[in-house]
Formats: C-alpha cells, sequence, structure tokens
C-alpha cells in the first residue's frame, strides 16, 4: 500500500485539510486526517509527501488540439505520430492531465490553412496511434475525440469504422461555415483566414464562397452516426452553438455536450436543458475569447459552463482552476470539478476516475505553489507515479 501524505484533499465536497490518501494497486482505498492515519501509516510500503500542498484529483481534458502542434511543430514539418504522442504524454503529465481526449478534426478541407497534420491520411495515422497507446507501455489515459465537420462526406465512412473499432471516445459536430458558429462576424473569418495565409480579399472572398456551397450531410446520417456513438456509450457534441434553435436540432441528435457555446444566453439555454457546457481554459487566463465570443469567467459566475477543456494550451487547466479561486472567489472544489469531475461525467467516465474517493482510480495531484503560481509536483495515474518535480534554487546566485 501506498500513501500521499501531508496534504490538503480536495474531494468532490470540500477539501480535508492535513490528510492522507492510501492506494492499494491503482486504487484509492481510504482518506483520512493524518493524526487518525498513524495506524493506517504502518502498513505503508511508499509515501509521498505532499508536505501541506493540495492533492486533487488528475485533470480531464475532453477537448484539446494541443497533438497537432507535437507532430507538426511548423506548418510543413510533419514529425513521427508515435514519437509526438511519447513526448506530449511527459508534457501533459507535467501540467497535471492524466486523461487527454486528443481532438482531431475530420475535414473535407481545411479552410484556414495547408496543415498537413489534418489530411486524412495523416489523422488516420493519429487515430491508429491513440488506439495503439491502450495495449503498450504509457504515461497518461490517451483518448479520441473526433471532431467532425458537416461536409466531410467522404470521411463518413472511415470515421463509422473507426467507431465500431472503438477507437473513438467522444463525437463532436461542427460546422466551420462562413456567417455561423464561431465565425458568425464574417470580419473575424476573414482576419482569421489571413492570419493563417498570405491571400488576398478576392481570395479569401473566393475561398469563403466555396466554403458555403459545399454539401453537407443530411439530418438522417448525423443522426444514425450519433446513435451509432451512443449505442457504444461515446457521448456526442455540439460545437459552437450560436443560437438556442440549434440547441433544439442538436438536442433532437442525442448530443448531451455543447462546446463553446457563443454568448451567455445560448449557454444558459443549453445548461439549463441537462447538457455539459464547455469553455476553454485559456478564455481564463487571457479574461475573454479570443474571437470576441462568450466570456467563460463570466458564464461561470451566472452558473452556465459546466466545464473547462484546455483547447490548445494545457497550462492554462491548472492555472485557470486557481485564477477563478483566488481572483473570483470560486471555491476550489468547486473550480476543480470543471476540470475533474464534471469532464468525467460528461464522457461517462465518473464512475473510475474526476475525483478523489475509496474505490475509484487512483489518478491523483500533488500541487504546490512556486513563487506565487501553482505547479504539479507529482502527477500519478492508476496508482503509479508517472512524474516528479523538485523546484530548487541555485545555491550559488
Amino acid at each position: 500500500m501506498k500513501a500521499i501524505i501531508n496534504g490538503n484533499v480536495i474531494t468532490e465536497t470540500g477539501i480535508i485539510e492535513n490528510a492522507a490518501v492510501f492506494i492499494e494497486d491503482q486504487y484509492i482505498v481510504d482518506i483520512m486526517p493524518m493524526a487518525e492515519a498513524g495506524a493506517e501509516l504502518l502498513d505503508v510500503n511508499k509515501t509521498i509527501d505532499a508536505r501541506g500542498g493540495y492533492i486533487s484529483p488528475g485533470f480531464i481534458d475532453i477537448h484539446s488540439d494541443y497533438i497537432e502542434g507535437i507532430v507538426a511543430p511548423r506548418p510543413t514539418s510533419l514529425m513521427d505520430v508515435n514519437i509526438g504522442i511519447r513526448e506530449s504524454e511527459r508534457i501533459l503529465s507535467s501540467h497535471g492531465i492524466t486523461t487527454m481526449f486528443h481532438s482531431l478534426s475530420i475535414y473535407r478541407e481545411d479552410l484556414f490553412g495547408h496543415k498537413p497534420i489534418r489530411e486524412p491520411e495523416n489523422v488516420q495515422r493519429l487515430i491508429e496511434a491513440i488506439a495503439r497507446t491502450h495495449g503498450e507501455k504509457h504515461l497518461i489515459r490517451h483518448r479520441l475525440h473526433a471532431r467532425f465537420e458537416l461536409d466531410a462526406l467522404s470521411q463518413l465512412p472511415l470515421l463509422k469504422s473507426h467507431i465500431e473499432k472503438g477507437n473513438v471516445h467522444l463525437l463532436s459536430f461542427m460546422d466551420h461555415t462562413p456567417g455561423q458558429g464561431q465565425y458568425r462576424n464574417m470580419s473575424v473569418y476573414k482576419d482569421t483566414m489571413k492570419s493563417y495565409q498570405n491571400m488576398s480579399d478576392t481570395e479569401i472572398e473566393q475561398k469563403m464562397m466555396d466554403k458555403l456551397d459545399y454539401e453537407h450531410i443530411s439530418y438522417d446520417e448525423m443522426k444514425e452516426l450519433s446513435d451509432l456513438a451512443q449505442s457504444k456509450n461515446i457521448a456526442v457534441a455540439s460545437h459552437d452553438d450560436d443560437y438556442i434553435e440549434r440547441i433544439e436540432f442538436n438536442e433532437s441528435l442525442g448530443t448531451t455536450i455543447s462546446e463553446f457555446p457563443i454568448t451567455i444566453e445560448v449557454a444558459k439555454y443549453a445548461y439549463g436543458k441537462g447538457q455539459h457546457t464547455i469553455a476553454g481554459a485559456p478564455n481564463i487566463m487571457l479574461g475573454g475569447s479570443h474571437s470576441g465570443n462568450l466570456n467563460a469567467a463570466e458564464a461561470i459566475a451566472e452558473g452556465c459552463i459546466s466545464i473547462l477543456c484546455s483547447d490548445y494550451y494545457p497550462a492554462a487547466m491548472l492555472h485557470s482552476v486557481f485564477k477563478l479561486h483566488e481572483e473570483a472567489g470560486m471555491p476550489l472544489e468547486e473550480a476543480i470539478k470543471l476540470i475533474t469531475l464534471n469532464p468525467a461525467e460528461a464522457v461517462n467516465m465518473d464512475h473510475e476516475i474526476g475525483s478523489i474517493r475509496e474505490g475509484k482510480k487512483a489518478d491523483i495531484n500533488v500541487i504546490q505553489f512556486n513563487e506565487g503560481y501553482p505547479v504539479i509536483t507529482e502527477c500519478i495515474v492508476d496508482g503509479a507515479v508517472i512524474s516528479r518535480y523538485h523546484y530548487r534554487i541555485d545555491e550559488e546566485a
């Protein structure tokens, strides 16, 4: 048996100060104040001293395209996908992310620029590499979030095949047609395209017109895909919901997650309908949306965002929850749920992970403070310490 001692344990309902968490094999077997833990510690083979820091559940990131930047660090540089996954998990564990849903975009065409990593054959290689991790040595828990663009008709059979094989763990429908969703404002769409590639206004407008003409999959095809996913216990999400009627439409398909609702009004409606609602943790750190849409901190204060994801910046998971706690006064146990228990519930994994509770998998972080900001010093997955960091001061300084 192992134990994490001398820490403030963040549970589902509060914080147990100066406590210990006991681990047997992969599971949490007990949680108790240090004052009561003396006899239990006699049977412990190994202890981790939290040194007065926080003991939190491992973070669960259900929307992140970070892997794309690891595998393709330059627009035309494509690294080995297996190396990329191995490199990514070392980085992700340093930020406390113990379960990562790699969000891969299944496009007909990447309108915002030529990214080889988003070409179908390379997406296929990444999907297969992620699936292989389950039977190989690995550090964190790798899962696949398949983001399906509604005009990617040619990719539909392959996506169905991956769902059937068990390679997909979250499905989302997205539509980047100009004039709706994230890009309701056409000027924002044009500016975004300009930032990705050197094109004239005329060329951009032609690209936009082409996109508007693309055929989308039908409602019946969307429903068939959603039903297939749900039959495999895979949650289904909608992306960039921009009006209430869209929530109604997506709900008829069986979606239970609204990713990045564009306005607080839409987020409130989705949340009120029992949907899980997601915002990006970088939105918290930046003080708002980089696209001029929903302000995540305001929406959380209004009680209509239930999940934070890293989106594109893994460090934001840890820092955003402490920012909400320290600057907005949100109870820490509630802020932590945004990146632990709530996403676990959304993807049907809360029976195993997402909180520190007896019987659950021992996915745990130890959090210290370094010069006033939080850092992960130990990251534990399935009861095994997968990363450990010791911050030091140079004695010669």
